[in-house]
């Protein structure tokens, strides 16, 4: 079996490519991993979750893998149900999730995620607008997800809860 020579992520209609070997991806886990720091892996589609599968079994990211999905990006994962329940059923056992999509389908993926049985991601590096010409803040954008979340009976974590989730330490 061939191992893949690199992971990139095309965005949009644009000439920018992100690109990423796994030598570079192994060398920054190694880094972040000596840091003591947990990192996120944002997952852009299903290639992603198999490179992220072989860096756990290298031992190159700690326990709980935290796994945020990235749905709607132009030629990345599609933001539909389908494609979200692939990708969460391709989860490392154990792994702590959230999803996400961007523009106006930011605030129904949060009801998605939930669904999913994953965390919420919201906010103004996704979308800008809280509805059709309605320009949003962080904090309104937080509000309304919240506000789904709590409608979903889903429990809303505080920051010393959401530490002893994600077994990290608070740092002076």
């Amino acid at each position: 079996m061939s191992k893949p020579h690199k992971k990139t992520m095309n965005f949009a209609e644009g000439d920018y490519v992100m690109t990423n070997t796994p030598g570079m991806l192994r060398a920054m886990a190694r880094r972040v991993q000596a840091l003591g720091v947990r990192p996120e892996i944002e997952v852009f589609d299903t290639g992603h979750l198999v490179l992220c599968k072989q860096l756990i079994r290298e031992g190159l990211i700690d326990d709980p893998v935290m796994i945020q999905l990235c749905m709607g990006i132009p030629y990345g994962a599609p933001d539909d149900p389908l494609t979200l329940m692939a990708l969460v059923n391709q989860l490392p056992p154990g792994a702590i999730f959230s999803a996400f999509s961007i523009g106006r389908m930011q605030l129904p993926f949060a009801a998605m995620a939930l669904l999913a049985g994953g965390n919420i991601r919201v906010g103004l590096e996704d979308n800008i607008w809280l509805s059709r010409g309605v320009p949003a803040t962080n904090a309104q954008l937080v509000e309304r997800a919240v506000r789904t979340a709590e409608s979903m009976g889903a429990r809303i974590l505080g920051p010393a809860d959401a530490r002893a989730k994600l077994r990290v330490e608070r740092r002076p």
